[in-house]
């Protein structure tokens, strides 16, 4: 049965999840900032054609922002979050089998479909729409390459109407000679500059090397995604997220700190992020680190510095991260410094299933454990983030991210839902 990949990617997701909330923003530019309101990390297309630019400093903007009324927002996660669910549940009507690619993208598997697969495209583009708000485009190949790149003619080809099947195109040769090398999945920056000092500046070109240039060159990494070009499926779909072995929670603050009770608090909201990242992909850790560093760009003594605390027991009980996270911090923490930054790293994890207690130890209350965090994240899942939340992360939390520019969270807070006056 021949491989189908449909991928399906959400139109500047994050402002098109401000723009389903208000009916004023419809056809608007509209972008959306990073943590503490620093950069663009997202822009409607109405933005991007007044000349907004991604990843640009918010400050070196604004005359053009106020020049065409272009509307802002701070990035509103726990919105983009739970309309990215929603999404995924919609896409999961059409296949058995769905790879979730990133918060805004997914591949579907389209093996053994029989009909027009346009129109098919076409009929989960309007469902999603309809069911969310949220437009998309959809890319249809062969092969999981080869969707992404007719996902990107979906994009840029009006006529196209945001769905492109590339399967068995007559033109496949032009196609391809209009995609830059460099915009082809999995061909990264080094392999470009090394492509185009030998003529190859496209996808026809790159996918017509001979395979021993290929794999010399660019190891077998690059051959997959030269036989993917060729129509020959070598990536798979995933079912399952990858499972990671390091977890990483970090922000910059909102405001510098220089009170250690401050970074303490900081450090234990991380240190609760990490741990429902690890619950949530049904691991535990055996190692904690914390980083500190201050601000590179402000006079004065600079300072930074990592420290990392073993746990007893493999875990992903939050009490005994932050515990292992405090005292980490104990160990790096010196005052005199403006700090500007900390983070939270979990290593040496592993599947909860490969977890085995020593035949004649105590378990430590490991099943009381695993129930009241279970509890506990149903609640947060339910009535949104931090319903529930432990005291050492803080109540007035004055080092949190700078939002001055947020919207409500529609769909996850009871006191937040729109009111619709008739």
């Amino acid at each position: 049965m021949r491989h189908l990949f449909a991928l399906v990617d959400c139109n500047s997701f994050y402002a098109s999840c401000e723009q389903v909330f208000d009916p004023r923003l419809k056809g608007r530019p509209v972008v959306v900032l990073s943590n503490n309101d620093g950069c663009v990390i997202a822009r409607s297309a109405e933005a991007k054609a007044v000349g907004i630019r991604m990843g640009q400093p918010f400050f070196e903007q604004q005359e053009l922002i106020l020049r065409h009324g272009v509307q802002v927002f701070s990035a509103n996660f726990t919105l983009y979050g739970d309309m990215s669910n929603r999404v995924m549940e919609v896409l999961r009507q059409f296949s058995p089998h769905m790879e979730i690619y990133s918060i805004d993208e997914a591949f579907l598997d389209l093996r053994g479909f029989r009909g027009n697969l346009e129109e098919y495209g076409r009929r989960i583009k309007s469902t999603v729409y309809r069911w969310t708000g949220i437009p998309v485009s959809i890319g249809i190949g062969p092969t999981k390459t080869l969707a992404k790149i007719a996902n990107r003619i979906s994009k840029h080809h009006l006529d196209t109407k945001g769905v492109f099947d590339i399967t068995d195109h007559p033109e496949i040769d032009r196609l391809l000679e209009a995609v830059a090398v460099g915009d082809v999945w999995g061909i990264g920056r080094r392999f470009v500059k090394f492509l185009n000092s030998r003529g190859v500046t496209n996808a026809r070109q790159l996918r017509d090397l001979p395979d021993k240039f290929v794999k010399q060159q660019m190891t077998v990494v690059g051959l997959r995604t030269v036989t993917e070009l060729r129509g020959q499926p070598c990536l798979r779909l995933e079912d399952l997220a990858a499972f990671k072995k390091n977890l990483l929670s970090s922000r910059s603050f909102g405001r510098p700190l220089t009170e250690r009770s401050e970074m303490e608090q900081a450090v234990a909201e991380y240190a609760a992020l990490s741990a429902e990242k690890l619950r949530r992909q049904r691991s535990l850790a055996s190692a904690v680190s914390v980083f500190i560093e201050t601000d590179s760009f402000r006079q004065g003594p600079q300072y930074g510095n990592f420290a990392t605390a073993g746990l007893a027991v493999p875990t992903a009980y939050t009490p005994e991260i932050i515990r292992a996270a405090e005292a980490a911090l104990a160990k790096i923490w010196l005052p005199g410094y403006i700090y500007k930054k900390a983070g939270v790293l979990l290593s040496q994890v592993i599947p909860e299933s490969d977890f085995q207690l020593d035949v004649f130890a105590y378990d430590g209350g490991i099943r009381i454990k695993r129930s009241l965090m279970k509890a506990m994240d149903a609640v947060n899942q339910r009535w949104g983030r931090n319903t529930v939340y432990y005291a050492a992360q803080g109540v007035q939390r004055p080092w949190g991210m700078r939002q001055k520019r947020l919207s409500k969270r529609f769909t996850t807070r009871w006191e937040e839902i729109p009111t619709v006056k008739a």
